[in-house]
């Protein structure tokens, strides 16, 4: 005990701050971190995750879009990586991390494809006609390669079982195709592919490993023993379709022969360390572990289905014990951006037509994903509200009440209902049906030539009528959700919940419409906008778990361990509203399949008028 003939001494301001960092320093050194970064369409984002799975960091920079013309769309992984060091650097210095004590580095991206040279490594153009810009990636959405994809399905292939059918237009064999098609031949014969996230873990470990995720998601790649694969790729696969010269040297343009001259990685395993020149920029220091990278879709699966939760209850119990990995089964992610992916693992191979998959070790070696989805939904949303007479008018009231465009509907339609006593915002729009597929269809019907049509359309040019109209899209995305759900459960699956992520959440009408019009809960992760993040860091937690031989923790189990509790959102239980939406839905379909036959009757009609022009 001190002696009382000492004089207390109140602590300065400067030993108390002292104090306060040097806590903050001893809580840090007892924590490892991981980063997840999260390349979107529009932005890239770094997430900072503790050991126990909290988010303690996070930042975004919008990165660069272009559109030379209509349908065309491209980035430049330059200017993305510029934009990844950004957020690195903004997310650690904001947030007071010691870089010294994160462990691991984990990327997503969209599933778009990167161009590089054989030569110097350096990105190579993608933009005709001259290939003269620093524009190396053809992003997703891009549909360019029309006609290179009806070749690719038309050849009837048997790995086409493994793309739902066909091969979608927003892949990456087509787009090759295309710049074979377009490029000079002395320019495409030196470049080589990646898949975006396998390209940004090239550019930070320096070294060739590919993702499962990637190759056979989006590029044509059957695992080694699937099927009879022997290699992977297929041999008389490229050759039909023109790209015999990907063959040569065992693909090496491609990623190589896993264990010949290529090494095939599922989610989060250990790709390899930072290199000097990426930590650099990065403003961290090298040797952090970084894993396997996924699609971004991929990782919202990840970031989403091993929260805990009480499917059975009225509430979330965050104290449910550990998830068993057979759970997912039964767990449906919807990761719901731009566009929505609608992802579920089985533990045998389930074909559905119309739905991308199955895909062997993708995630979990030895487990199949199969991938639906929706080509807008964030998208289809945008356009609708900002194509309607009503759209200034809205915006301006909504910025006046300092709310988003979307709050402000969801509100306007409150309204609407109390002053015209109607039961339910549902019952607003009962004789309006509105079919969304405005941007093409990538899931069941897996057609991009799919267009909407509206039945119900009158001359309301007032806020009113957008209201009505935005929540006919609303509708929309539920019975097209239904729609999924019920082929892939028709198929073998077994979906019996949802696990949604994504900006979409934050809309209680279109969450509420997606449990009611399925008739399943819907789980809400608490990082509602930052799930495909999270996943992504888990991936570099996984990464950093390796041993002296390379062998990683088990992936469920880091979910598991990292994964936190959610919002659950159940049904309506209105019998009235029920039968409504039941009775939506069969409109919907007619919508749906009305559209295909009246185009070929038309092109019956007119033979081979099209021919001539």
């Amino acid at each position: 005990m001190a002696s009382s003939s000492l004089p207390y001494r109140r602590p300065s301001r400067q030993t108390s701050r002292q104090a306060s960092t040097d806590d903050r320093e001893a809580v840090q050194a007892q924590m490892d971190y991981y980063i997840g970064i999260d390349v979107g369409t529009g932005s890239a984002r770094a997430c900072i995750i503790n050991d126990k799975g909290d988010i303690v960091g996070l930042a975004s920079e919008n990165i660069g879009l272009w559109q030379p013309q209509q349908g065309y769309y491209e980035q430049s992984t330059s200017d993305i990586w510029r934009c990844i060091c950004i957020s690195v650097q903004r997310a650690v210095s904001q947030h007071n991390i010691n870089p010294s004590y994160i462990r691991g580095i984990g990327f997503d991206a969209t599933c778009s494809l990167a161009v590089f040279s054989t030569d110097t490594d350096e990105p190579v153009s993608v933009t005709g006609p001259n290939f003269d810009t620093d524009r190396n990636v053809i992003l997703w959405l891009d549909h360019r390669p029309v006609d290179e994809t009806d070749k690719i399905n038309a050849t009837n292939h048997n790995l086409l079982r493994y793309v739902g059918g066909q091969m979608s237009i927003e892949m990456e064999v087509p787009k090759v195709l295309w710049l074979k098609n377009n490029m000079p031949k002395e320019l495409f014969e030196k470049c080589k592919f990646y898949d975006l996230a396998d390209a940004l873990t090239h550019i930070a470990t320096g070294n060739e490993k590919r993702s499962y995720c990637s190759v056979v998601c989006k590029q044509g790649y059957v695992p080694v023993g699937v099927d009879g694969s022997v290699k992977g790729w297929q041999d008389d696969f490229l050759k039909e379709i023109g790209l015999e010269d990907l063959v040569n040297e065992d693909y090496k343009r491609m990623g190589g022969v896993d264990g010949v001259n290529g090494d095939y990685l599922s989610a989060g395993e250990l790709v390899g360390t930072l290199c000097e020149k990426a930590a650099a920029e990065l403003g961290l220091p090298p040797g952090i572990a970084i894993g396997s990278g996924v699609i971004d879709a991929y990782a919202g699966w990840i970031g989403t289905v091993g929260a805990k939760v009480n499917l059975e209850g009225d509430e979330i119990d965050a104290g449910v014990a550990s998830n068993d990995r057979s759970q997912a089964f039964s767990r449906l992610a919807a990761v719901a951006g731009t566009s929505t992916c609608h992802l579920a693992m089985s533990p045998d191979p389930v074909f559905v037509p119309g739905v991308w998959g199955p895909y062997r070790d993708t995630i979990i070696p030895g487990f199949w994903m199969a991938e639906g989805g929706q080509s807008a939904t964030g998208e289809l949303l945008r356009h609708v509200i900002e194509t309607h007479p009503a759209f200034n008018q809205a915006i301006s009231i909504a910025e006046s009440y300092h709310t988003n465009i979307y709050e402000y509907l969801n509100e306007h339609l409150k309204e609407m209902m109390e002053d015209q006593k109607a039961p339910s915002i549902s019952y607003l729009g009962r004789h309006f049906f509105f079919y969304g597929d405005l941007f093409g269809n990538r899931s069941p019907i897996a057609d991009p030539s799919m267009k909407g049509s509206v039945v119900g359309l009158s001359s309301d040019e007032t806020v009113d009528g957008l209201a009505i109209f935005y929540y006919a899209t609303l509708e929309f995305i539920a019975l097209q959700t239904k729609q999924i759900v019920e082929t892939m459960n028709d198929a073998g699956h077994t979906i019996s919940s949802i696990f949604m992520s994504g900006s979409q959440c934050q809309n209680e009408i279109l969450v509420k419409l997606i449990a009611s019009a399925c008739n399943i809960p819907v789980l809400i992760p608490r990082y509602i906008q930052a799930a495909v993040c999270h996943g992504a860091a888990m991936l570099g937690a996984k990464a950093a778990s390796a041993d002296s031989e390379g062998k990683t923790e088990d992936l469920w189990t880091i979910m598991d361990k990292m994964s936190k509790p959610g919002r659950k959102v159940v049904p309506t239980t209105d019998e009235h509203e029920i039968a409504l939406l039941q009775a939506k839905y069969k409109v919907f379909l007619e919508q749906c399949y009305k559209q295909k036959e009246y185009r070929n009757l038309v092109d019956q009609a007119i033979g081979d008028w099209n021919k001539k022009r």
